[in-house]
């Protein structure tokens, strides 16, 4: 290695040399590790994967506008039933696959004890869902 020279000289001016011998070095051996490793990267499994629809289902269920008016009286999508109709299209309704939501529309003036006897025959019935319609814009 030059380091420097021997001689008592009183000049002594810095080396202008790299010693490349140390980065030849660790570049050959990183050339080896890489070709080493290189084919172990690429190693690779055959998968038939199945293939996937892009389009949504859109079943969407139907929906049941019970209506209740102020007078207690019930309405099926607009159409006047009692008591003993409504258990029975409830039980036909939860029977239905996908299930149908019921959309529970009541009077202001309604009874809680109605809207409670209502619910309680949907539930006994089977039937999960049920949501409540208001208007926004009634006083």
């Amino acid at each position: 290695m030059a380091f420097g020279s021997f001689k008592q000289g009183g000049e002594s001016a810095p080396m202008a040399e790299i010693n490349m011998i140390p980065l030849i070095d660790v570049m050959l051996v990183l050339l080896v590790i890489f070709i080493i490793t290189a084919p172990l990267l690429t190693h690779a499994v055959k998968i038939d994967l199945p293939k996937a629809a892009s389009h949504p289902n859109l079943t969407r269920p139907d929906h049941i506008a019970l209506s209740i008016n102020a007078a207690s009286e019930l309405f099926w999508n607009g159409e006047r039933i009692d008591r003993a109709q409504l258990t029975q299209r409830l039980a036909a309704s939860a029977k239905q696959e996908p299930q149908p939501e019921l959309h529970l529309r009541a009077d202001k003036t309604t009874q809680y004890q109605i809207l409670a006897e209502v619910m309680a025959a949907a539930g006994k019935a089977g039937l999960t869902r049920i949501g409540f319609v208001s208007d926004p814009n009634a006083n």
